[in-house]
This record gives C-alpha cells, sequence and structure tokens, in this order.
C-alpha cells in the first residue's frame, strides 16, 4: 500500500472522454480504465484531494493544434471529430474537480496545470488515463521536470498497443515516478 497525504495530492486523470475512451486500447479496456479512474476520483473527492480531469480538444479549424512536421502526423477524421469527441465521459466530472483543456499530448505546456498545483500546495501528483504512451507518458515526464513526485497506477492507464504499454511501465516510468495499482493507493488525511 502506498499511503499519500491527502492535503498535498491530487490526482490527474488524462483523456478519459468519449472520443478516446471508446477507441481500442490494450492491456486495458477504456471502459476498465474509466472505471478505475471514477473509483480512484471518488476515494480522493472523499479524503478531501483535488481532481484534475484533463482532455484533448481543439478548435473547429484546428488552429490551436501543433503543425511540426513529423513522419506520421495525426489523421482528422473526414469531417472533423464528432460532436461530443472532447467531452469527459459521462458520471466522471463532480463540481469539484478542476478541469484542464489541453492543445497537445502533455497538460502541462500551455495549460494552467502547474499554477492550479502549486496554489494548492500540490507536491505529489497521482497520473492515469489513456493513452500510456501518449498523454500519460508526456503529462508523467513533465510533473517529474516540474519537481514533483509522480506516482503512477499501473491499471489506470492503457496504451494502443500491450507491448508499449508493458515498455512504459517496467522500463521509463520506474525512472520517473512509483508505480502501483489503483487498489494500492491509499490517501491519508
Amino acid at each position: 500500500m502506498l499511503a499519500l497525504p491527502a492535503s498535498t495530492t491530487a490526482l490527474i486523470l488524462i483523456d478519459l472522454q468519449n472520443g478516446i475512451v471508446s477507441t481500442p486500447a490494450e492491456p486495458y479496456s477504456g471502459p476498465d480504465v474509466l472505471a478505475r479512474g471514477r473509483l480512484l476520483a471518488q476515494r480522493f473527492r472523499a479524503a478531501g484531494a483535488p481532481v484534475i480531469l484533463v482532455n484533448v480538444a481543439f478548435s473547429a479549424d484546428r488552429g490551436d493544434a501543433l503543425k511540426a512536421p513529423v513522419d506520421q502526423p495525426m489523421k482528422m477524421p473526414p469531417g472533423g471529430f464528432p460532436e461530443g469527441w472532447a467531452d469527459l465521459a459521462e458520471g466522471l466530472a463532480e463540481p469539484s474537480d478542476l478541469r484542464v483543456t489541453k492543445h497537445q499530448w502533455g497538460a502541462f505546456y500551455g495549460t494552467e496545470l502547474d499554477l492550479q498545483l502549486r496554489r494548492r500546495g500540490i507536491t505529489t501528483v497521482v497520473i492515469g488515463g489513456i493513452a500510456t504512451n501518449i498523454g500519460v507518458e508526456s503529462t508523467a515526464r513533465a510533473a517529474h521536470e516540474h519537481g514533483y513526485a509522480v506516482v503512477l497506477a499501473e491499471d489506470a492507464c492503457t496504451g494502443r498497443a500491450a507491448d508499449m504499454h508493458a515498455f512504459a511501465f517496467q522500463r521509463i516510468f520506474p525512472l520517473l515516478a512509483r508505480v502501483t495499482k489503483a487498489d494500492d493507493i491509499a490517501l491519508q488525511p
């Protein structure tokens, strides 16, 4: 069991939104990760610890999307993202939660995430969400670089491929975080 002080710990859930939770994922399904995220969020709220829900969204003209030259650019669906694609999954958000909309993989750059954490005296972040090697990993790396203690709930994350998820949790995340299961996170008063 990993015991964390509720007064200085926040939960950050990445991209648990309609258009992402519904896509194929491994080793856990999007709905399974969403269910674990909901349970974690309930525990954090009950302990008085902040819950931060991050989604990714773009303007209709995608003028706020990154445009760096890459070998495999993200493809827009014909006609753009469907209505409700960027909306948080039903039953996830509560009025007390903080919401952050990002326009790239990570939740720190170009958002108020760091400011909101520091103003609340947060020194430890627990991260879960989709996809392990995209939004979750980018946010975890930035949190580590910003000086936060990082905890990753392995079974509250999933990726596009099981081997990529496993690589991150076996090779990358132990270098910048503590890795555990969602049920093994306890909050102390």
